[in-house]
């Protein structure tokens, strides 16, 4: 699977399903930088008074924000880390387990920077989650973690996913 080039392209793949999932855990601990530009994508799309917006319970947020398939690039990209980060913490938590890197509990640790990732090294982890984890799962996570970083994950849009 060729890798979405933006958080949006890539939000925009994904299933009612996986985008409500992302929105409901993105409100559990909304990001400051991004509350205003995700409810601006919620007033925009129910035609709200910003007011409005904001008084709505979260799961009505999520609800409204998960139909919203242009949120705006850095909202897309706050739901796609919010999806992995809740729903399927596991697979992070797999991937870096089996690529030696510190993290805790799927978030990486500062001095995972330290860590040299090489291709066979990434070749090895993506065959060992393969095994655990739907194909459309990893290739979703792969892609987010390489716009997340495309220097140090570069060799992840090399990589073939295999089922």
């Amino acid at each position: 699977m060729p890798f979405e080039p933006s958080s949006l392209r890539l939000w925009k793949r994904l299933g009612p399903a996986d985008r409500l999932a992302a929105a409901v855990h993105f409100w559990k601990e909304p990001p400051a930088g991004v509350v205003g530009a995700a409810l601006g994508a919620i007033v925009a799309a129910r035609k709200l008074r910003p007011q409005a917006a904001r008084a709505l319970a979260p799961e009505e947020q999520a609800k409204i924000l998960a139909s919203v398939l242009n949120p705006g690039e850095s909202v897309a990209s706050f739901l796609l880390v919010a999806l992995h980060l809740g729903e399927r913490r596991a697979l992070l938590r797999g991937f870096l387990d089996a690529l030696g890197l510190p993290h805790e509990d799927g978030v990486l640790k500062e001095e995972a920077d330290n860590v040299a990732v090489d291709e066979a090294k990434i070749t090895a982890a993506v065959k060992v989650i393969a095994g655990e984890f739907p194909r459309e799962q990893i290739e979703v996570y792969l892609n987010t973690l390489w716009l997340q970083d495309p220097e140090r994950w570069d060799v992840l849009s090399r990589v073939p996913v295999q089922s």
